[in-house]
């Protein structure tokens, strides 16, 4: 329960609780991580037990490692402390079914030291054949201090203290999320310029250099973050888990280098519509402020 409390208090985080109720709706993805206070609340023992006994079973378990380690000995240790467990049925995850068709928006007026804004699209599912394309439009956008969204909004215009985009991607649907704190009476103009830049990346390709850029930026990150062994393990017990494949990365990079500027395009132009739009804000909104800010909320 103090937990919940502690991040309705750091609106930075909770706007994007706010977003994803918007983006999935009467979901388990659009719902509280942490629960409501009612469900918290009401929970009993027995509600732990019977989760642990329906969930955690063999066909829902995978033993990833990554280091120095001895095969052979790995897998005996894995068999020795997992083999008891009884398998059950396997679980199927709730299935997203999305019937947004206007904008959609979620104000919470609260004093807040600057406005939080989270905007964010319907995007693509993790395993889709154009990840990479919207990988490289996400790096374009808004994954680093050359990106446009930061160089515009930021640096150019002084709109807003911080800015980016952000990927979700889950197993039948995802999300391409816009984050800023900006200050309270340059929230409407902060969101106008960060649509126009939505609008000229559906209008005209990305630059050659942009393209090369990114491909150059996503190498990079990735290889370097691969260079860690937690965070090597993650990523190969993500991949198991989810896809119950492993991507290496030369098939990744030679997917990369199939991705073209067009595909990026193409996927921008697909994402960037008024059906898939929504927004959250947390900040002392006026009616007069909600009602200029949903009048540049239009990606035709």
């Amino acid at each position: 329960l103090e937990e919940i409390k502690m991040y309705r208090d750091l609106p930075m985080h909770y706007v994007h609780e706010l977003l994803t109720q918007l983006l999935w709706p009467n979901h388990p993805l659009g719902r509280f991580l942490c629960g409501t206070f009612e469900s918290i609340s009401q929970m009993k023992r027995k509600d732990l037990l019977f989760y642990r006994n329906r969930f955690y079973q063999p066909q829902h378990i995978n033993v990833i490692a990554c280091g120095a380690l001895k095969i052979n000995k790995f897998i005996s240790l894995a068999k020795k402390y997992f083999s008891s467990l009884k398998k059950g049925e396997k679980i199927p995850f709730s299935k997203v079914k999305i019937e947004q068709n206007r904008v959609q928006t979620n104000f919470l007026e609260k004093e807040t030291e600057q406005t939080h804004i989270a905007l964010g699209v319907h995007g693509l599912p993790r395993d889709h054949k154009d990840r990479l394309a919207l990988t490289l439009l996400h790096i374009v956008l808004g994954a680093n201090m050359s990106s446009r969204l930061f160089e515009e909004v930021r640096e150019k215009r002084g709109l807003a203290y911080e800015i980016g985009t952000q990927v979700k991607r889950f197993q039948d649907t995802g999300a391409f999320i816009i984050n800023a704190g900006v200050e309270h009476k340059k929230t409407s103009e902060a969101i106008k310029v960060i649509i126009q830049e939505l609008i000229k990346i559906k209008k005209k390709p990305i630059t050659k250099d942009e393209y090369r850029r990114a491909k150059e930026y996503f190498r990079g990150q990735f290889l370097l973050t691969l260079e860690e062994t937690m965070e090597h393990m993650l990523w190969l017990g993500e991949n198991v888990t989810t896809l119950n494949k492993i991507y290496t990365p030369e098939k990744i990079f030679e997917e990369l280098n199939k991705t073209k500027i067009e595909d990026v395009q193409r996927v921008a132009n697909e994402i960037f519509r008024n059906d898939r739009l929504n927004l959250a804000i947390i900040g002392p909104l006026s009616d007069k402020d909600k009602k200029e800010i949903e009048s540049h909320l239009t990606l035709a």
